[in-house]
This record gives structure tokens, sequence and C-alpha cells, in this order.
């Protein structure tokens, strides 16, 4: 499997020139014909317009269209990143995933609201967790702040993922922790994590980190990007994972009686 990390840059409040520029970053991507585009959180407003409510895009449609279009077009499977998507009275922070013809097969709302920032103010927390194949192999995702509750990667892991899609919106100000605990939850869990931030600035101009990086299960950037707009792809290794769990089994010595 080939994966390409589209690293927006994200105009704030501007879904009319993110949407440009999505298109022209998967034109670029599929010249390295990759199997799966993966975008960052918020893509389509930024880290975030406010009130969220007035910006959200109704029931996801404008974005589920652009997205259904652009992975039938390419014939790619596309992780759709996040949205701010209003359903109802309430807004969540929407993942939602096409495969190549363009069917939307899974979507995620975000679970862990980042209460410093006040998402829990404007955002409604998901109630479910999402797997989903994508050419035969299952995959996770989780979505920024999501990657602090090892609980929830864990629960994802023992569902037997290969491949964690991680759309985040991290700042600069703590890139370290993005990195340490990107590649601790490969490690643990002995899976792919597909870490893919934004570069730019967020609603209050604090730098985005970028550095989306694509993890093997030894917790090892096989590629990581800089700051800046960036397309980074690379071919997940078939085979490892299960070298891996066969090398240190830690799924078998788990211990869960103690857990609970």
């Amino acid at each position: 499997m080939k994966i390409s990390i589209l690293q927006m840059p994200v105009a704030f409040a501007r879904p009319d020139i993110n949407i440009e520029t999505l298109r022209r970053m998967v034109s670029t991507a599929m010249r390295e014909d990759p199997d799966v585009l993966v975008l960052p959180e918020l893509w389509r407003l930024g880290f975030y317009p406010r009130p969220i409510a007035v910006h959200a895009d109704e029931d996801g449609a404008e974005s589920r269209s652009v997205l259904a279009e652009l992975a039938r077009t390419n014939h790619v499977n596309i992780v759709g990143g996040t949205v701010a998507n209003k359903r109802g009275s309430k807004v969540y922070n929407t993942c939602y995933v096409f495969d190549r013809t363009g069917k939307e097969i899974a979507y995620y709302d975000k679970t862990h609201l980042f209460s410093p920032s006040g998402e829990k103010k404007e955002f409604a927390a998901g109630d479910h967790l999402a797997t989903f194949r994508l050419d035969g192999v299952l995959c996770g995702v989780a979505v920024c702040y999501d990657v602090r509750f090892p609980e929830l990667i864990r629960k994802l892991a023992l569902e037997d993922i290969t491949v964690l899609f991680l759309p985040a919106a991290w700042p600069a100000s703590r890139v370290n922790h993005w990195q340490l605990l990107t590649r601790t939850r490969a490690i643990e869990n002995e899976m792919y994590v597909i870490a893919a931030n934004e570069a730019g600035t967020d609603e209050q101009g604090n730098h985005l980190a970028g550095h989306s990086a694509i993890i093997d299960p030894w917790g090892e950037a096989i590629a990581e990007a800089g700051e800046c707009e960036t397309i980074l792809t690379a071919r997940l290794r078939p085979g490892l994972r299960q070298h891996i769990h066969e090398t240190i089994d830690v799924f078998n010595d788990r211990r869960p009686e103690l857990y609970t």
C-alpha cells in the first residue's frame, strides 16, 4: 500500500481557497500513483473560526461531494482529514473515508475534544470508533488530541488494525509531543501510524507544526515532512507488522484481567 499525505497550507475560514488547494495537491500527488490520500484535520476551514456553527458544512455535504468526486475520478482511496460537520443542532469534527469508487465507507466524529482551546464549547463529541478496509487492509482513524488517549488507540489495535490514520492540526509549540506520541502509539500497538498534520497558522496566529509522518510499527518514520506545504509519500512494507508480532508479541503477553 502506497500512501500520500497532503500536508495542506489551510487558509483560515476560506473553504473556496482550501478546496482549490486540495484539488491542486491531489492532482500533483496522483503523479506518484498512491493507493490512499490522507488529509489533515479541519482542512476546509482551518482550526477554527467561531462560532463554528456559522461556518460548518451542513451534513458535510460540500466536503463529502468534493472528496467522493476526487476519489472516483482518480480511482484512489481517500481518508478525508476532518471537516466541521453540522448535523441537526450540533457540530461534529468528522472524518469521512471513501474508497476508489467514491463510495463513503466510514465516518468518525472526533471523540476527545481539546478543552484548552474551548473545543468542547463549539463541537459535540463523537460516540463511536471506526474501522474500515482499504484495498483489503484493516484500518482505523483517530483525530489529533485523540492520540493522547492510549485507551482509544489500544481498543483499535485489539480490533487488529494494521494502519491508524491520524489527521491533526497540531501546533509547532508542541511539535515534540506530536513526534513522541505518534511514534509511541506505533511502537506500543505494533501498527503503522499515518500522522497527517496541517501547515500554516491557526485562528490565533500560532504556527502549526507540520511534520506529518508515515511511521512504521517499529516507531521509525519512513517519511517525514518539514513545516511547509508538502506531499509526503511512502510505501508500507507488507509483512512487517506480522514479523514484529512474532518477534515481540505484546498482545499475547497482555494481562487484561489486571487492567479493568
